[in-house]
């Protein structure tokens, strides 16, 4: 059974989504929620909410949940790289596809951060054109900007 609940935040409504004790996924916009949830907060949920509201409130750098991200093999390893980038830190897709030992990936790099389903929690706002200018985030890049903003 999947579970979801809402978090009204600085940066607007957040649905964070559990499932079997793991954190699956994680919404700023209401219109992509599946259909396939309940409106429950669970323990995992509480928590999650907790260091989410901690990290917008800059009480928090690093997150300590159990995510289980649902991607193909190379997404996971995306995933992955970039939960080990460093909070105030940013990479260039390159980086990312260099650290997987797939340095002409950047492109897929690319796709796979735009399939990143836990936004925030698995950190593809900390990734950044080769010559450092924000592109795409799923949430904006008004939501970017503000979060890189956050990690100085």
């Amino acid at each position: 059974m999947k579970n979801i609940f809402f978090y009204q935040t600085n940066i607007g409504e957040i649905g964070i989504v559990e499932n079997k004790g793991a954190i699956t996924n994680l919404f700023i916009k209401r219109e992509r929620i599946p259909q396939d949830v309940v409106v429950k907060e669970t323990a995992v949920l509480n928590e999650a909410g907790k260091q989410l509201m901690d990290y917008l409130a800059g009480k928090r750098k690093y997150f300590e949940l159990p995510l289980a991200p649902e991607g193909t093999e190379f997404q996971q390893k995306v995933w992955k790289a970039l939960q080990e980038i460093p909070c105030g830190e940013t990479r260039s897709y390159r980086d990312i596809a260099r650290s997987i030992g797939q340095p002409k990936a950047s492109r897929a790099i690319g796709m796979a951060n735009n399939k990143n389903p836990i936004l925030i929690f698995i950190p593809c706002h900390r990734v950044v054109g080769a010559n450092g200018k924000l592109v795409g985030y799923a949430a904006g890049l008004q939501v970017k900007e503000y979060l890189l903003k956050l990690e100085k």
